[in-house]
């Protein structure tokens, strides 16, 4: 029975009942949730109820729906802070993920007018595409595609970039190290190319990233589009008034 929450609707008692098990570690991420039917006889309501209160679950991020398996509790989310300049490995070590990449697209081509603008490049200049499907923990959680000055770091054509940091490969082989970057975040429909990638529906939420950023010299070294998953991305920043 329901019974820890009377002054709420018995949707909501079950909401508030299952993450509890959550908070408290009773059932852990990865779990496979009961069935619809067994929580039905377990609490002695209807599965409307059930419905509605695993729907809401769903949407909030605590559970995952995997078609033809049922519902298993989410891994929580990852975390950015917006104030720190950090990359994708970074990010993922920070929290305990393990982070992995699987290199889609590599060379070296005429720069874009777009990109040319955020570089501060020239109409001929050539630029080093990097696509890449980055992962955490295996699993498939953003689209990457990174544009670099062909004329920095050229030999960028050479590395094995699967499984290691951009970042610390500039810092390491070419002495350029992140500054500071402008960034501009919106949420999209998810296009049908990195719906496939991502592992979700086309028109799913992602979030739509384009980051530019500069080195110590002031001038900028990469410019990124990214398609992070909106299930299992947020970004948190600390506002202070005046």
């Amino acid at each position: 029975m329901l019974d820890k929450y009377p002054h709420l609707p018995l949707y909501q008692q079950l909401k508030a009942t299952v993450e509890d098990q959550i908070d408290t570690g009773e059932w852990l991420p990865g779990t496979r949730v009961p069935s619809e039917r067994e929580l039905c006889e377990q609490y002695h309501i209807s599965r409307i109820t059930v419905r509605q209160a695993l729907a809401e679950l769903v949407v909030a991020g605590r559970l995952v729906r995997t078609q033809g398996r049922g519902t298993f509790v989410a891994y929580p989310r990852i975390e950015q802070r917006l104030s720190r300049l950090t990359g994708f490995t970074q990010d993922m070590h920070a929290r305990g993920q393990r982070p992995g990449a699987t290199v889609l697209q590599l060379e070296c081509i005429p720069v874009l007018p777009n990109v040319a603008r955020a570089l501060q490049l020239k109409r001929g200049d050539r630029v080093i595409l990097l696509k890449r499907l980055r992962l955490a923990n295996g699993e498939p959680l953003a689209v990457e595609t990174a544009y670099l000055p062909d004329g920095v770091c050229h030999s960028l054509l050479k590395e094995k970039l699967a499984g290691r940091s951009l970042y610390d490969l500039l810092r390491k082989n070419y002495d350029i190290i992140p500054a500071r970057a402008e960034q501009q975040m919106e949420a999209v429909a998810c296009p049908s190319a990195e719906a496939r990638l991502l592992g979700v529906r086309k028109g799913s939420p992602v979030l739509h990233i384009h980051r530019t950023t500069y080195g110590r010299d002031g001038r900028p070294f990469e410019t990124v589009e990214s398609f992070y998953r909106g299930d299992k991305y947020v970004f948190h920043a600390e506002l202070k008034g005046e």
